[in-house]
């Protein structure tokens, strides 16, 4: 039988019953609960009901009311009524004024069934999940139930299934489908469901090929479907199953059985195959075909399969059964049972001799066993498990059996052997060792199975977050304790499957589990989380929109005729293409403009530039809105035609004294190109002027630039650059020359001076070159105002720009003991601070921070302390003045209901005058308690008091009282609130404790005084306890002495109070007095007794009379709870003698003793006395003769063989049996009988040597007789006798010999 599910207790001792009422007339609902201060809330049709015109709320103690006023139509539906997790759910009908009493409605016929014969009796009408499956054929069936919320789903009023799974039938080879339905919408987390065979057998582990367990969510109307499948169902499936469904605060689980039925048509009915029953122990074990008649037959599975072939018959024709099939079975043999059972059409034979079993004995107790194992044992995976069974002969020998094969003792198997216990041990289980397993002794055996369940998977290795862009891939990776564990992943708490596009795929490497997500999308964000059947772990995935970061973008370029011109970008993403634009037109690569793509790294190179080359450059990211763009300015060399002395000249679009800035990225290449003129060639020198920190008095460099020549503040240092290799190059020719600096750097920033002279004159320029670069690293961000699921970050600028002001920062974030950093803003951040959020309350987190200006992205910066988010408690409930006195006021509250993960640490209490804004602490520190006594409080100040709860993050929300309170203690009246059950009179028996407890009211505290009968209470056994709100009186063994009235009386001045309780101790009554025989008549006898002399304080409910045999003295009640102290007791036996005797009862019991006739009763036999007639003694010795004399016997090796014969004489003779002239009294393999003249002699699985002649012989004292018989025993060849009479039937092998 299947174990019954843990039953939920309800909050209701009174539930609430639909009703009927006539429009117009109000209608009222009334529950109950079990404890005083339950909140109860009213819903119809799932919304709570308020307070209103419409409707009454009211509260009487335990008693919740609920009043519809002028109910009508639309009135009617389903209401509720919820305490704490127990929901009763009923109904309202309303009726027209005049139809208020209507008659019963007829019932609708059930519809017939699919493939069920419309005469045939419908079955009972039961809502399924599903349907139950024919049993012809090895056909599947589902049982699929309703679809939640529609008219024909199951909803339970108490739990938390919608639908539970309920009993079904399969054939054999079909299939079957178990299905639960659990309400979502007000669950956080899926909920855990398991799935049980029998007590304890999870079925999780016997998942495979014929078992499936599959759950999905329904997201429209919030519904988890928990399906149990069974493929290719056998006999060993059927049995009782159990389904548990639990959550954080909740518990609920659902019984339901499973029949198997074997598969025959019509046609295949054998009658004698249908009668056989053939051992579950062996399987479907196949008998050779000399035996295939051989076995026992049952009558229960032909009444079964035969069900589904019978005719339907009208029901008018069928008649009861008059037979009481009950009594006919206890009547009748056990040999009997299976020919009634069919004769009365009993189907559940099994279930009616189980019971009758029951009622008629006990179970035959085991002749080789005294303890047996237990029907079935469950061990973990890698663990030791012993089985232990005890003989009652200590020198059996013992053989265990797996799956029907003998054990032998090997490394993991051990066998044990202490005084009658015998031990097998099995070390290291695996999944092989799941199996039945038997214990044999000599004929006897038992069995039991073992269930080897497999330990938790747990998580070495959890999820990490991960923040992707749409169309990256995502892949989650997770390590669990074992190989080839059995995992579940869930999006947002429903299962992921691989779909038809492929999206999930679901890689195993070892320990390691893989969800990989080839293209992200927006919708695929969410919670992920893997299972195991040891837990879960969670990580967040975050899908942003694409967007496209400009490391780098393009600069304008001044270049000269047959220069290179070079345009470069850097994007975030390397996979981008563009297209490159002149002056909005797209640029088409030739031999002398190249367009090149290498990583994120765009370039156009244009060769000996043109004038025509002289354009605004764009380039364009496919699938990106934005646009880089730049300007080539073309630098013409202007040639004057002048005498040979020419002074030198430079030869630049905007020359002059004032610098003009050159800007270039650290780490590119920079080159200066200056066409230079002169006759004779001039001599060109390249300087770079850097200032230094230093004031000097002599005023300003002559070479100084004009924004400095105000200041005196700088000294210009200059440097000559003459290197012709190397990072810093200068290369001269006849027209121009070249300053080159490979990769810029920091240093190269300056103010270049091109000086040119020759004879003639000289000429120089100044050129400002700008080094820009990333911005350093910003410091350590600070972390702030720490919340339940977000922060402030806060950091200072970078101590370098970079060159470039900062465009703004980008935020990352970490878990602490993760190597995952993940982003938090694609837009820049413009300030310094940021509200980080949707973080995870109690994960320790890490925050780094980068500065971005136009060249790019600074290095990371430090990381920031850890810090955990942790929210404030909330503020605490039901606050409440609990006393109040000139200098005290006591408060009691209850916990917050929120408290989050970083627990309590206590409570601060805080008050303030009225009409104050200054808090006060009432207390130095906190307090861990919820209830306080705040002290030394001004007398007659009107105060305010507040609490606040505390935790680590901080203080709570407070909770204030609604009122102020007066510090001052009101006189109030005393009084005693007598309980209801001791305002009348208080029964005690006697030794049993007395303990009663009244409570009272009065301030200042009452004084308590107790009497009993007038006079002040005295004595130890009786003691008195007093509190400032309760007095006891208590007796530890009561007596009867302690019976009388009591009173106590409350005081406080001259005001008093008084209550008077009437305590009665009672004992047993004593018996009754002085019993006599008033008469005695036929067959009756009239007694009389007077009542006894102590009644145990309390009323005689009655006397027992009752009545004895003089010859047994057997007492036997004749009269209960008889009330008279007289009675006549009839139906006596003429001829016997009888004592009576008459007990006494009061509510206590019976007296002790009874009261006794000290002399016997006789009943005399009236008129006529019998003398019995005298015979003479004769002489019925007999010599011994035989009736029925041994007949000659063949029979087969092994099967038992017995002789009969029939004898008589007087006396009784001794009986002796010879085997070729040996006496066989001492051979155990022979046992002898004899009934009622009927000699047998049986012979044990006999041999070919037990052949011979077989003699009985027959003694007394009036002689001697003997017969003899031959007896061959054959081989299993089956060869004929040689010694059969004519005529004479072999004996065939039987079950029964």
């Amino acid at each position: 039988m299947p174990e019954p599910g843990k039953k939920a207790v309800s909050a209701f001792s009174k539930k609430p019953r639909s009703a009927e009422v006539a429009a117009g007339s109000p209608a009222v609902f009334e529950a109950e609960t079990e404890k005083a201060g339950v909140k109860v809330r009213w819903q119809r049709e799932g919304s709570d009901i308020g307070a209103s015109d419409k409707y009454g709320l009211a509260v009487e103690g335990r008693r919740h009311m609920l009043t519809v006023r002028d109910a009508g139509p639309e009135d009617q539906g389903s209401y509720a009524a919820i305490a704490g997790s127990s929901k009763v759910k009923f109904d309202l009908r309303v009726t027209e004024a005049e139809k208020a009493e209507p008659g019963p409605a007829p019932t609708p016929a059930p519809a017939e069934a699919p493939g069920v014969p419309g005469d045939a009796a419908p079955a009972p009408t039961v809502e399924l999940d599903g349907t139950t499956p024919s049993p012809e054929g090895p056909s599947s069936a589902a049982l699929e139930g309703p679809a939640p919320g529609g008219p024909g789903a199951l909803e339970d009023p108490i739990g938390l299934f919608l639908s539970r799974p309920q009993d079904g039938e399969v054939t054999v080879g079909g299939s079957i489908t178990f299905s639960a339905r659990v309400a979502g919408a007000s669950l956080l987390k899926p909920p855990v469901v398991k799935w049980f065979k029998g007590k304890w057998v999870d079925l999780s582990s016997k998942a495979g090929q014929h078992l499936h367990l599959q759950d999905s969510y329904d997201r429209a109307s919030k519904v988890y479907l928990f399906e149990l499948h069974i493929t290719d169902a056998q006999t060993t499936s059927a049995g009782g199953y159990r389904c548990e469904v639990s959550t954080k605060d909740k518990f609920d689980s659902c019984n339901f059985n499973l029949t198997v039925h074997e598969a025959m048509g019509p046609g295949d009915l054998d009658l004698r195959s249908a009668f056989r029953r053939t051992s579950l122990a062996g399987g479907n074990r196949r008998t050779s075909d000399s035996h295939e008649d051989t076995g026992t037959l049952d009558f229960s599975s032909l009444l079964k399969k035969s069900s589904s072939f019978r005719t339907p018959r009208d029901a008018k024709l069928e008649a009861p059964a008059e037979e009481d099939v009950w009594e006919i079975l206890q009547q009748a043999p056990p040999s009997e049972y299976e020919r009634i059972a069919f004769q009365h059409g009993v189907t559940d034979l099994r279930g009616m001799l189980k019971r009758l079993k029951g009622m008629k004995r006990d179970e035959k107790k085991s002749t080789a066993f005294q303890k047996k194992l237990e029907p079935a044992y469950q061990v973990s995976k890698g663990h030791k498990i012993r089985l232990t069974v005890e003989l009652a002969d200590p020198d059996a020998e013992v053989k265990w059996l797996k799956n029907g094969q003998e054990i032998q003792m090997s490394g993991r198997y051990i066998f044990e052997s202490i005084g009658t216990k015998r031990t097998l041990t099995i070390s290291q289980c695996s999944l092989a060792d799941d199996a039945a397993y038997q214990c044999v002794v000599g004929g006897e055996k038992c069995s039991t199975e073992l269930f080897v369940k497999e330990p938790p998977v747990l998580i070495t290795r959890p999820l990490e977050d991960q923040l992707v862009m749409a169309g990256q891939r995502v892949e989650f990776e997770c390590e669990v304790s074992e190989e080839g564990a059995q995992v579940k992943w869930l999006k947002d708490g429903v299962e992921l499957t691989r779909e038809e596009t492929f999206k999930y795929r679901f890689k195993k490497d070892g320990r390691k589990h893989h969800l990989i997500i080839n293209e992200a999308a927006l919708e695929d964000a969410g919670h992920y989380a893997l299972r195991t059947s040891g837990g879960q772990a969670l990580a967040e995935l975050i899908v942003q929109e694409k967007k496209l970061e400009v490391y780098q973008s393009i600069a304008d370029l001044a270049v000269g005729a047959k220069d290179q011109a070079v345009f470069k970008c850097e994007v975030s993403d390397e996979n981008v293409r563009g297209v490159w634009l002149k002056n909005g037109k797209e640029l088409v690569p030739d031999s002398r403009i190249k367009v090149s793509h290498i990583g994120r790294v765009h370039k156009l190179t244009i060769d000996d530039v043109t004038p025509a080359d002289e354009a605004d450059y764009s380039f364009v990211p496919e699938g990106f809105a934005c646009n880089l763009s730049a300007k080539l300015h073309f630098m013409e060399v202007k040639i004057d035609f002048v005498p040979r002395q020419e002074p030198p000249k430079i030869h630049l679009d905007c020359p002059g004294r004032t610098p003009d800035t050159i800007v270039v990225v650290a780490g590119n290449k920079l080159r200066l190109d200056v066409p230079i003129s002169g006759d004779p060639a001039p001599t060109v020198i390249w300087q770079k002027t850097a200032p230094q920190g230093k004031k000097d008095a002599t005023g300003p460099a002559p070479d100084a630039p004009e924004d400095a020549g105000a200041s005196d503040e700088w000294v210009f240092d200059k440097k000559l650059l003459c290197e012709t290799e190397g990072r810093v190059r200068v290369e001269t020719t006849k027209d121009r020359s070249i300053f080159t600096v490979e990769g810029a750097e920091k240093e190269d920033e300056g103010v270049y001076t091109v000086t040119v002279k020759n004879p003639v004159g000289e000429d120089q320029v100044n050129l400002t070159v700008k080094v820009i670069d990333v911005p350093d690293a910003p410091a350590a961000p600070r972390i702030g105002n720490v919340g339940e699921d977000s922060c402030t970050v806060r950091w200072e600028p970078p101590a370098y720009d970079g060159g470039q002001p900062v465009l703004g920062y980008i935020l990352e974030r970490k878990k602490k003991r993760s190597y995952r950093w993940m982003r938090l803003n694609f837009d820049l951040l413009r300030e310094l601070s940021h509200e980080a959020r949707r973080m995870i309350e109690g994960v320790a987190y890490e925050m780094r921070v980068y500065a971005v200006n136009a060249v790019g992205m600074s290095r990371p910066s430090p990381a920031s302390q850890p810090f955990m988010p942790i929210g404030p408690p909330g503020e605490p409930t039901h606050l409440a003045v609990e006393d109040v006195s000139d200098t005290t006021v006591s408060l009691k509250w209850r916990p917050p209901e929120r408290v989050g993960a970083g627990g309590l640490d206590g409570y601060s209490v805080e008050y303030c005058r009225e009409g104050c804004s200054e808090w006060v602490a009432a207390l130095q520190g906190l307090t861990e308690r919820t209830s306080v006594l705040v002290k030394d409080l001004p007398t007659g100040a009107r105060l305010l008091f507040r609490i606040r709860a505390h935790n680590m993050a901080g203080p709570g929300a407070p909770v204030t009282v609604k009122e102020p309170v007066t510090v001052q203690e009101i006189l109030q009246r005393p009084r005693l609130q007598l309980p209801r059950h001791l305002r009348q009179t208080i029964q005690r028996k006697v030794g049993e404790p007395v303990n009663l407890l009244i409570p009272f009211q009065g301030k200042p505290r009452p004084q308590v005084t107790w009497t009993k009968d007038g006079q002040p209470l005295a004595g130890e056994e009786v003691s008195i306890r007093n509190s400032p709100t309760d007095t006891i009186l208590f007796i530890r063994a009561a007596r009867r002495t302690h019976s009388g009235t009591y009173q106590v009386t409350v005081r406080i001045e001259n005001m008093e109070d008084k209550a008077t309780l009437l305590l009665q101790i009672v004992d047993k009554p004593s018996p009754p007095q002085d019993i006599w025989v008033t008469e005695a008549w036929g067959f009756n006898v009239a007694l009389e007794w007077k009542p006894p002399q102590d009644d145990g304080n309390t009323e005689i409910w009655g006397y027992t009379v009752q009545k004895a045999d003089k010859k047994t003295m057997e007492w036997f009640t004749v009269l209960e709870h008889y009330r008279r102290t007289h009675c006549v007791v009839s139906e006596l036996i003429i001829g016997n003698g009888y004592y009576f005797r008459v007990f006494s009862h009061n509510m206590v019991g019976s007296s002790d003793r009874a009261a006794t006739t000290k002399e016997p009763v006789f009943i005399p036999r009236p008129g006529i006395t019998y003398e019995p007639p005298k015979y003479k003694a004769l002489d019925f010795s007999e010599a011994p003769s035989f009736t029925q004399p041994l007949a000659n016997r063949s029979v087969i090796a092994g099967y038992n063989a017995v002789l009969c014969c029939a004898v008589r004489g007087s006396p009784k003779p001794k009986i002796s049996w010879l085997k070729n002239g040996l006496d066989l009294g001492e051979d155990a393999r022979f046992r002898m009988f004899s009934k009622q003249g009927v000699l047998t002699l049986e012979i044990r699985k006999p041999c070919p040597f037990d052949g011979g002649i077989y003699v009985c012989r027959a003694t007394n004292l009036q002689g001697e007789a003997q017969c003899e018989c031959r007896l061959e025993v054959r081989g299993t060849t089956g060869c004929q006798p040689l010694c059969q009479e004519p005529g004479e039937k072999l004996e065939e092998p039987s079950s029964h010999l």
